[in-house]
């Protein structure tokens, strides 16, 4: 996690992820200034990877990560006033444990319900919950 959209930060996560992972075969990307820099890109293009970017104002690639950013920084990052990044860091993986594990939309039983009730309205022959 870095506060700027430097190069630098994008290039040391690519190398990161190279030396747990490997490399892959494609590396996919938006278009963002930290990743068309030069030096991101020779370190993918370097390694034999192919660099593959999504088209420009192309938001529905990514809509899924996209959603769940905004919804991170709305419930949290725009409320707290994080002293370093290492403080963010560590609240946002608490965050996206409760998110995960406690937030409602991802209590089974809840999705059941909901799953129970457009059933019924649908019997009933309506499109929709009144």
């Amino acid at each position: 996690m870095a506060i700027t959209l430097e190069a630098c930060h994008a290039h040391e996560i690519i190398e990161q992820a190279f030396a747990r992972f490997g490399v892959p075969e494609i590396v996919n990307t938006d278009q963002g200034s930290q990743f068309t820099a030069e030096e991101f890109t020779h370190a993918v293009l370097s390694r034999g990877c192919r660099l593959s970017m999504d088209g420009k104002g192309a938001w529905h690639d990514n809509v899924f990560v996209e959603r769940l950013w905004r919804t991170m920084k709305y419930e949290r990052v725009y409320l707290q006033a994080y002293e370093a990044v290492s403080a963010a860091r560590s609240d946002l993986d608490t965050y996206i444990d409760w998110y995960n594990r406690e937030r409602v939309h991802s209590r089974i039983e809840d999705a059941n319900a909901r799953a129970g009730l457009l059933g019924v309205a649908a019997r009933a022959g309506r499109g929709c919950l009144e």
